[in-house]
């Protein structure tokens, strides 16, 4: 579900412009006796249909691109609450700089899960409905630490006009069909009355209330956890909480299971294995992986699928990721916010902190980001794309190089390395 920094999931409809019908042709008149004719020019073509104006320069020309292709019967009603709009610069630098993807996870970690915070979450599990969690079979953990993340348990929920934010995300472009659906159901909200204009804020990014939803989940998810007729995720915990349950049973939360394990790999491990296919614990086990407080999963958990997570390369900490890691990571697909909310919750349970430590590298630039993967796909190495997100099809390309190069193949890219390859 979004993105929030203290401090997102997602569809679009695009339409076409239609095509127009070929001009047609004058045949020759018909003859007695077939005899060789020029062929003749077409006729000049009448008035053709006039064609959708989509996406024409300067704000204004895509928010008319955006009228024409979301606006339908509500056009006018959409013009109405964009009127007067103009993008906000500060989205726009904020999109490029996320710190879940810009800040080693050790150092997201470490801010995420203090002492302090846990010990905050542990104080507030007991507002989670017991009715929720068993409702959703989703652990007040979990979903105190959720609050926890996205707005410090209801303080930080972001001031900023989403339809504004959504608008300037998509007229930026670099994820146009997402915030343009978001935006829809953002301007649905409020013309349905189910929020006032000035009542829809949130973070940069669209995200709203107290577990910070996207207007989809919004639309699609919210809970009335208090039977007051109005899902209400900005002043209401419980409603914040059930709809935040809600989204990850949806997302398929496993009940009764962990959402992973911290793990000690063994010396000669083959890290390209790392980030790649879920496999069975049985086989995790076969390569020398070992829980790293001992004890043993659960026959539930060992049944499962489960990645190996290096979130900071063969340096740091290991995780198995079991599925409801990845349901997590539907509300933000980071792998260190997923990390964050799961250890967070072991904290309130009273579980033990991590026995390996983090790697003290320096964050990464946007332009060191995005010239790293402009630099693997110029020697042969597909990035996927060059968007500064270094994601799964990254740390793959990356793998490959790493192995042709005689390096650990662990995927793992620190501004070091993202300089080395901006010079080759």
């Amino acid at each position: 579900m979004r993105l929030s920094a203290r401090l997102l999931l997602i569809l679009s409809v695009a339409a076409c412009a239609p095509m127009l019908p070929p001009a047609e042709t004058v045949l020759a008149p018909a003859r007695p006796e077939p005899q060789p004719q020029p062929t003749p020019p077409p006729t000049r073509p009448g008035p053709q249909p006039t064609q959708p104006v989509y996406d024409q320069p300067g704000f204004e020309g895509w928010k008319q691109g955006f009228l024409n292709r979301m606006g339908g019967a509500r056009r006018t009603a959409y013009e109405q609450q964009l009127a007067g709009l103009t993008p906000d610069q500060e989205v726009i630098r904020l999109d490029g700089n996320q710190p879940e993807f810009s800040r080693p996870a050790g150092a997201y970690v470490a801010n995420a899960v203090s002492s302090a915070r846990v010990a905050e979450a542990r104080r507030k599990v007991d507002i989670v409905p017991w009715s929720v969690t068993q409702r959703f079979g989703v652990p007040a953990e979990i979903l105190v630490s959720i609050w926890a993340q996205e707005s410090s348990f209801g303080q930080v929920q972001g001031n900023k006009d989403v339809i504004r934010s959504l608008a300037t995300l998509a007229y930026e472009g670099r994820r146009r069909d997402w915030a343009e659906g978001q935006l829809r159901d953002a301007l649905n909200i409020v013309i349905d009355g189910r929020r006032s204009r000035a009542g829809l804020t949130g973070s940069w990014a669209g995200a709203m209330g107290q577990t910070q939803f996207m207007p989809d989940n919004y639309l699609r998810l919210g809970v009335d956890q208090n039977d007051d007729g109005k899902v209400d995720i900005w002043g209401s915990d419980v409603d914040a909480l059930a709809s935040a349950a809600n989204l990850l049973a949806q997302a398929g939360w496993k009940r009764g299971q962990a959402w992973g394990y911290e793990v000690v790999i063994p010396q000669g491990f083959d890290y390209s294995l790392a980030d790649g296919p879920s496999r069975p614990w049985s086989f995790w086990r076969q390569q020398g992986v070992t829980l790293a407080r001992g004890g043993a999963m659960t026959d539930a958990e060992a049944a499962e699928n489960a990645t190996l997570l290096l979130p900071q390369g063969a340096r740091g900490p290991a995780f198995i990721g079991l599925p409801n890691h990845f349901v997590i990571r539907r509300y933000n697909n980071s792998v260190s916010y997923a990390l964050a909310i799961g250890l967070t919750a072991d904290g309130v349970a009273g579980k033990p902190g991590l026995m390996a430590s983090w790697p003290t590298d320096a964050p990464m630039s946007r332009d060191q980001r995005v010239g790293a993967q402009a630099a693997l796909t110029r020697m042969g190495y597909d990035t996927g794309g060059v968007d500064g997100v270094v994601g799964a099809n990254t740390r793959a390309a990356l793998k490959r190089w790493q192995a042709a190069n005689g390096r650990i193949a662990d995927g793992y890219l620190t501004a070091e390395l993202a300089t080395e390859l901006m010079s080759r």
